[in-house]
């Protein structure tokens, strides 16, 4: 019997503002106690979210996992710095593009897979400048009045 399609999608809306995503990779996360009880429930924030190298691994630090309500002693630390699972050739590259200036590993969506786990998108990023910003604006706005039909 298949599992059902899961509806589990946070998003970092602010990252998309902030950042221009160059690459993206789909990473596992792993995860202790209850914040997959957590995650399924949608109790996550990725506000503050970034990935960092430690030796040759990478880390997620700033992603907010509240609490699972019904848990008892099997509870989880909310703000920790959690692996991600990518592959070594992925691993490396990261590496070599995070130490070039301007660059930087985001978190942009948490989701649920098809096979039931949690996985991260997270993107290879260069900051956008002030006037990036306000053209990225700008955009959304003529889009969004083509979309209505109000030219």
């Amino acid at each position: 019997m298949p599992k059902a399609k899961s509806s589990i999608q946070i998003k970092n809306r602010r990252a998309s503002f902030d950042y221009e995503f160059l690459e993206t990779y789909t990473a596992g996360i792993q995860l202790v106690g209850t914040e997959i009880k957590s995650i399924r429930a949608g109790k996550v924030s990725l506000q503050d979210a970034y990935c960092y190298f430690a030796g040759n691994q990478l880390f997620v630090r700033g992603m907010n996992i509240a609490q699972y309500h019904w848990g008892s002693w099997g509870q989880h630390e909310p703000v920790r710095d959690r692996r991600l699972l990518l592959t070594r050739k992925e691993l490396n590259h990261l590496a070599i593009e995070d130490k070039k200036a301007g660059l930087t590993i985001v978190a942009v969506k948490l989701f649920i897979a098809d096979n039931g786990y949690a996985k991260l998108l997270i993107a290879l990023a260069r900051g956008k400048k002030e006037y990036d910003k306000r053209q990225t604006i700008k955009e959304r706005d003529v889009r969004r009045e083509l979309d209505r039909g109000d030219y």
